[in-house]
């Protein structure tokens, strides 16, 4: 666990930590606060009000804004979701057998521990300290009790067991410490989730009820937390703890747990899903509106970029790097438009034509050959047919055509302008931690996998998958394999990309048949009449092992702390 210890605490006047807007600028120094004297005594921190409350707002520096995680990688190419184009690129040491604890990737370690020390802090000092009125005192730790929380739920999901870090350590304190079971960072995890879950407001806009476009924060609190975040995050941490990575021996109470979890979020009736017309603008953030809408559980402060699309954009736009490009093995996954599968004899799905008719998440989730694609004032027909637009490496330039013959299309706004030198638009956007959607999902996994109610594992699902294709009929007559089949098919489609399929496989104790196998791809060829012929091609081959179910943890903390010990195997 990396020491952070420092009693003065240092700030300039240009890095403005008083908004929460602003705390992606404000990593200076351990923590930095808005005054003009060139230092401040820890001390005096506590007696103001502002500087005071400052503490958890850089608390929350701990989030991270997920669209790049190097070089524009995004995790899901480090999953059968989508492959990165560019050679090299760090997100393939997941995948091709190098990584280890000399060679990590999203190594997030040092930064938690940091951020937790941060909440710790806060927890510790806000009760004496000059926060006013005092009733305010116990909704803003409800927010630190939700982070800290939140900070060692990520640490879990990649490491395993950790250290739990539930007070500010003392400089003289013996910091090689071992790990704490999984068993005592879930009892945390869940006792923090209520502690926030009592002490936060249900919402943010200050009257209790949803706002008339469906937000659930007032401007002034957008990216804090709230009651249905805490609830949601304890839904999502007894899902993983009743699952089999977690779950061995296959506790069923844990299920029944997680399932009382998530229908508690549904149960307070603060969220929705976003309606079939506003769906699609769910993940284009053209309009302003969208961005904290009912949907939204839990989202970090939006971050005005045009790098999202810049990164992803096919590269026969200028200045597009089509980094993200999706597997065939995900396009299989999305049914076709009359509701059936696409192996289904009756589901009139074409190899001659292979994206006419399906799932309408298809069309907003990726951009297959013949797509519209759009930025800015210019909008044309997306080419990644051999030797067509989108389909030509630039080397020169390190910019490579897709290797799948798809590119991402969530997440971008085709308001956002990225090429040229004036007149560049950017876009506002959060990255989304946790929406109704999956709670949805979680709700259906652990009522089945606990043999619950039928009826409102149904409903559950049937409301996703709906949602966006209002006339698929209702699924309904199967067994509990075949649920926990749709189940699963229906996390990897709804929710592709937003970083769940990396752990949902592992969860699921499958990573070693999904993902330690080839993936694939799609050449197409033009031909007369300007039709096009198809051909399945293998993109990448991909390696698995055992240990890869978990992080290594990097060579750097093990020489620190050595009572740590590594992740098994590596």
């Amino acid at each position: 666990m990396k020491r952070i210890l420092n009693n003065k605490i240092y700030k300039y006047a240009a890095c403005a930590c008083m908004v929460l807007t602003c705390f992606s600028a404000c990593k200076k120094d351990y923590l930095t606060f808005d005054v003009y004297e060139g230092v401040v005594d820890e001390d005096d921190i506590w007696e103001n009000d502002r500087f005071a409350r400052s503490v958890l707002n850089v608390a929350y520096n701990g989030l991270q804004y997920r669209y790049d995680l190097g070089e524009g990688a995004l995790l899901a190419d480090a999953t059968d979701e989508a492959v990165i184009s560019q050679p090299n690129n760090p997100v393939l040491t997941m995948t091709n057998g190098t990584w280890g604890a000399g060679n990590v990737f999203d190594d997030r370690y040092t930064a938690l521990y940091t951020a937790l020390r941060t909440t710790n802090l806060f927890l510790e000092k806000a009760p004496k300290s000059a926060i006013l009125p005092v009733s305010d005192i116990n909704p803003l730790r409800g927010q630190a009790f939700f982070l800290r929380a939140f900070y060692h739920f990520e640490l879990m999901k990649r490491y395993g067991r950790i250290v739990l870090a539930t007070k500010v350590f003392d400089k003289d304190e013996d910091l090689d410490l071992p790990r704490n079971s999984v068993d005592e960072v879930v009892s945390l995890i869940k006792n923090d989730c209520d502690s926030a879950a009592a002490y936060i407001p249900a919402i943010w806009n200050g009257t209790g009820t949803t706002t008339s476009n469906g937000e659930n924060w007032d401007t002034g609190n957008r990216g804090r937390a709230t009651k249905a975040a805490a609830l949601a995050l304890k839904s999502r941490v007894l899902l993983y703890y009743a699952s089999p990575q977690y779950n061995p021996l296959q506790d069923v109470q844990r299920w029944k747990d997680a399932a009382e979890a998530a229908k508690a979020v549904i149960d307070l009736n603060k969220h929705s899903l976003v309606s079939t017309a506003n769906y699609p603008r769910l993940f284009n953030y053209s309009n302003a509106a969208t961005l904290y809408n009912s949907e939204v559980i839990f989202a970090t402060t939006a971050v005005n970029t045009n790098a999202i699309e810049s990164n992803n954009a096919p590269v026969g736009f200028n200045g597009g790097k089509g980094r993200t490009n999706p597997t065939q093995e995900l396009v299989d996954a999305f049914d076709m438009s009359n509701g059936k599968e696409r192996l289904d004899l009756t589901s009139n799905y074409s190899d001659n034509n292979p994206y006419a008719n399906r799932d309408a998440r298809l069309a907003l989730f990726i951009v297959t050959n013949g797509s519209q694609y759009k930025t800015g004032s210019l909008t044309r027909t997306v080419e990644t047919f051999e030797g067509g637009l989108d389909k030509i490496d630039k080397p020169t330039d390190k910019i490579f055509a897709t290797k799948t013959g798809y590119y991402l299309r969530k997440f971008t706004s085709d308001a956002v302008t990225f090429a040229g030198s004036t007149g560049l638009v950017s876009q506002r956007r959060p990255w989304v931690l946790f929406r109704y959607a999956e709670i949805l999902l979680n709700y259906a996994e652990a009522l089945n996998e606990s043999d619950g109610d039928v009826t409102a594992i149904y409903s559950a699902i049937n409301a996703v998958r709906r949602r966006a294709n209002p006339s698929f009929p209702l699924l309904a007559g199967l067994g509990k394999l075949e649920r926990t089949t749709r189940i699963r098919k229906e996390r990897q489609v709804e929710l592709c990309f937003e970083e769940h399929r990396f752990f949902d496989v592992r969860r699921w104790k499958l990573a070693e048949q999904v993902f330690n196998k080839p993936v694939s791809g799609m050449k197409i060829k033009k031909v007369a009449n300007n039709s096009y012929t198809y051909q399945r091609i293998t993109v990448e081959n991909r390696v698995f092992e055992p240990k890869n179910y978990l992080y290594p943890i990097s060579q750097n903390e093990l020489n620190r702390s050595p009572k740590l010990e590594q992740n098994p195997d590596y």
